[in-house]
């Protein structure tokens, strides 16, 4: 009787594996943020509070995760119907939208501010006809939140249009055969399906909006206690040499995004656990 081969990996070995990864992740991850922690924990309780919680501060809180959770949410249902489009339809130029997708993932984010406040100014080609009407896009709160809802519109489509792609369409014609309307089909077949696609979406899209930079600045106008983003006050602070008062906007803006990452990720636990029951 033969003795039973064993099979080599591709790659190397699990102890070599988890050193490599545990140094990666210390390296480019842990380090950075333990400095930021360091570098906070320099100052006193009183000046840590003092830093964070003043009048132009708590306003660049609340536009930064009021816009950041309000495009995250608004990107749910818009890259699902996207992403159902892609998958269940094929039409002249479908190549072109699907690979429009990705734009804001390679468009540098300067770029992308510049666009949209050319578009979304007074005198812009949409600016021209909602100015009239009262609705002003360019240097207001809206502005900050169409450019979040601009970058972060992929990662609701990219998590889900996979999901898609692997549902079977005899699902749905088995529900209907049984008498499923369209709404209880999408309700009780395809949602559960794709419920923690979405959650994930949802996640990486708030994630990046709350960093997000580049694409702000330039249609927020910067207007402090009205659409002043954190990383810019932050980057501000630097530009002053409050090395410390940075870090400690940085540590707050860290532990918010973890405790809103965490609850969704409890959330999508709880999510799954419920369709596999």
């Amino acid at each position: 009787m033969r003795p039973p081969v064993s099979r080599r990996s591709v790659l190397p070995g699990f102890g070599l594996s988890l050193g490599f990864a545990l140094a990666y992740l210390g390296l480019i991850i842990l380090l950075p943020l333990a400095a930021a922690f360091v570098k906070t924990a320099g100052m006193t309780w009183a000046d840590f509070w003092a830093a964070v919680t003043s009048p132009r501060v708590l306003a660049s809180y609340r536009i930064t995760f009021g816009a950041s959770f309000l495009a995250a949410l608004f990107n749910v249902p818009a890259g699902v119907v996207l992403a159902w489009v892609l998958v269940r339809y094929d039409f002249p130029g479908r190549r072109l939208v699907d690979a429009l997708v990705d734009l804001p993932f390679a468009l540098p984010t300067a770029v992308a501010g510049i666009a949209l406040t050319a578009i979304y100014a007074k005198n812009g080609w949409f600016g021209q006809w909602l100015e009239p009407l009262g609705v002003k896009v360019a240097y207001t709160p809206l502005g900050v939140w169409v450019a979040l809802t601009f970058i972060g519109l992929p990662f609701v489509v990219r998590t889900v249009q996979p999901v898609l792609e692997e549902l079977e369409p005899e699902l749905e014609e088995a529900a209907a055969s049984l008498g499923a309307t369209r709404a209880q089909t999408f309700r009780r077949v395809i949602l559960p399906a794709i419920r923690p696609a979405i959650i994930t979406g949802f996640a990486l899209a708030f994630a990046r909006a709350v960093g997000e930079y580049g694409s702000v600045v330039f249609i927020s106008g910067n207007l402090p206690m009205f659409t002043e983003i954190t990383p810019l006050l932050i980057l501000t602070k630097l530009e002053q040499y409050d090395y410390r008062g940075a870090t400690a906007l940085a540590v707050v803006m860290l532990l918010g995004s973890f405790a809103m990452l965490l609850l969704i990720q409890l959330v999508q636990r709880s999510s799954t656990r419920r369709a596999r029951a």
